[in-house]
């Protein structure tokens, strides 16, 4: 009976890793299907270092919210890697359990607001920040970078403080131990040992940040041009698809559709990247 039940269970995380890879390949074969045909027709050139996004007069240019979106999202890690590396070292290495017991809490809370609440408040908040200290509209690539920072923070504390909490306890002791403070044995043995993990929050933050749609949409400006300034409003490649979808057909739609393609074939380099490193690291 026990034999019978463990092969069940075998066949069960069979089952769902097979749906996992058939997910991933169908998504596949429905981006690149429906976006390798219109990138075809427009050209790769003209797409991808196309300026102009003018459907109604047959332009397609993405450059413009492919810079947007690399604009938008390293200005969220210039934010939010800092404070939540920060962060996961205070929470994991110096923080009293009394007020890791508030704090940790908090932070997942922050992971379970939805995403059109952070909008509301970048909206109400940091749009009249920007316009009322360093002039423009507000919506703006500064804008955006400092939303999207702050978004990313759950992710990035959660990953990487799990990653210094599984730091063995020897590395900490050993430090301590050859006469160092508990500030440098933190510092320079249990942060390096876990650069591991701390990388790969960083990787996820990144991820979190190029895909997020519905925040931006609300502080970014949604304006289809390169800008000039952290001031200047931006589009980025989810916004636009999510702006445009609903009532694009023909080569539009599939002009959109190549925009999820570019945007997929982005976050496969990143993590292709991140393995490499990771790789790189331990060898």
């Amino acid at each position: 009976m026990k034999r019978l039940k463990e092969h069940a269970m075998g066949a069960v995380f069979l089952l769902a890793a097979c749906v996992s890879v058939a997910a991933v390949v169908l998504i596949c074969v429905f981006l690149f299907a429906g976006g390798l045909p219109a990138i075809a027709e427009i050209g790769v050139e003209e797409f991808l270092l196309g300026t102009s996004w003018q459907p109604e007069n047959g332009q397609y240019g993405i450059f413009p919210m492919i810079v947007g979106s690399l604009c938008v999202t390293g200005g969220a890690l210039l934010v939010g890697v800092p404070v939540g590396i920060f962060t996961a070292v205070f929470l994991a290495c110096f923080c009293p359990k009394r007020l890791y017991r508030l704090l940790k809490p908090a932070v997942n809370l922050m992971a379970g607001i939805p995403s059109v609440v952070y909008g509301f408040l970048g909206l109400t908040v940091l749009v009249p920040l920007v316009r009322d200290t360093l002039g423009g509209r507000g919506f703006s690539v500064l804008a955006a970078s400092l939303l999207l920072g702050v978004m990313i923070l759950p992710t990035v504390v959660s990953v990487a403080e799990s990653s210094l909490r599984a730091v063995p306890s020897a590395c900490y002791e050993g430090a301590l131990a050859l006469g160092v403070t508990h500030e440098h044995a933190v510092f320079r043995t249990v942060l390096p040992a876990a650069k591991s993990g701390v990388l790969a929050a960083v990787v996820l933050g990144l991820g979190r940040a190029i895909g997020e749609t519905m925040a931006v949409i609300m502080v970014a400006g949604n304006q289809a041009v390169l800008p000039d300034e952290i001031t200047d409003g931006v589009r980025t490649m989810t916004a636009n698809v999510v702006l445009e979808m609903a009532y694009a057909t023909d080569l539009h739609r599939g002009a959109l559709i190549a925009t999820a393609v570019v945007l997929f074939v982005f976050i496969l380099l990143i993590n292709l990247l991140f393995s490499w490193l990771k790789r790189k690291g331990n060898s």
